[in-house]
């Protein structure tokens, strides 16, 4: 009797520095590179995402692959996207190395997650990522639009902008993050990530942030007009919306309209709209327009 495939083998602290030593590679600022070196934390990430053994998982910015490798012990499938050419061509050693029984389950496509536009394979089900902090929230944006079969996801971002992502109306945190994400999901704060896991160790908190898909509000408005008010909405948080629309309505007038017409108070700022009200707001405009 044959005996299975033995499961992935973590990467430490040690063998993180090992790579980055064998690469010659300076971890950036510029590209967010802070490398997981903590087994027990990837092994966290994975099981707070909910995956099964029955998901395909796309990972965005995978580096040294410390949670590429957690991922495997679980997922049907990992897709990882990786922006820089040194750790994607490495990548694939490091998968056989350590997850030799998963060599066929993992693919890597050198590609910026904010611009890439396809994903090989079958499709993807969920999203699980430490994303890079200076681009989190559009490629996490990118992503859900790009991969409509993406049912849920977790990622690892800085924990500033997981309390924007997952916060609620009327809430100090709440704004264009939180809009934007709630169109496409139910978010939430998943846990605190402590700086010493990392390899450096950032000068930032991390937060765990999980989604689950769902159905965005039900409206005549396209995603792009109804982001389009959202982004109005808050370039002056503390106006008034009507006084914040009036250079996408093109008068006070026309905002004032759409904004009754919405059901929705002209004088309330954009802090206490849901993303149903910018739904109704997105379709009053369209149709003061053409009034």
């Amino acid at each position: 009797m044959s005996t299975p495939p033995a499961g992935p083998r973590l990467l430490g602290p040690a063998e993180v520095r090992a790579l980055a030593a064998e690469l010659d590679l300076r971890p950036t600022k510029q590209r967010g590179q802070n490398f997981v070196i903590d087994a027990n934390t990837v092994r966290r990430i994975v099981r707070e995402s909910g995956i099964t053994d029955q998901d395909v998982v796309v990972e965005v910015g995978p580096g040294l692959g410390s949670l590429t490798l957690a991922l495997l012990e679980v997922a049907k499938r990992v897709i990882a996207i990786e922006l820089d050419p040194l750790l994607a061509e490495r990548l694939p050693d490091t998968i056989a190395a350590y997850a030799p029984g998963q060599v066929d389950a993992f693919e890597v496509v050198l590609a910026d997650a904010m611009r890439v536009e396809e994903v090989p394979g079958p499709p993807p089900t969920a999203l699980v990522a430490n994303l890079p902090y200076n681009v989190s929230v559009p490629v996490l944006i990118h992503l859900l639009t790009l991969l409509p079969s993406l049912e849920r996801g977790l990622v690892m971002v800085q924990a500033e902008v997981a309390d924007r992502l997952a916060a609620g109306p009327g809430s100090k945190t709440y704004g264009v993050p939180s809009v934007k994400a709630a169109w496409f999901a139910d978010v939430r704060r998943a846990g605190a990530i402590g700086r010493n896991v990392f390899w450096p160790a950032p000068n930032v908190d991390s937060g765990l942030v999980a989604w689950t898909r769902r159905d965005p509000p039900v409206t005549t408005a396209t995603r792009q007009e109804v982001f389009a008010v959202v982004d109005a909405a808050f370039a002056q948080r503390r106006k008034q919306v009507r006084a914040a629309l009036r250079g996408l309505a093109g008068s006070a007038e026309v905002a004032t309209a759409a904004l009754e017409s919405a059901g929705v108070d002209p004088t309330a700022r954009g802090e206490v709209l849901t993303v149903a009200d910018f739904a109704r707001i997105a379709e009053g405009l369209s149709a003061a327009r053409t009034a």
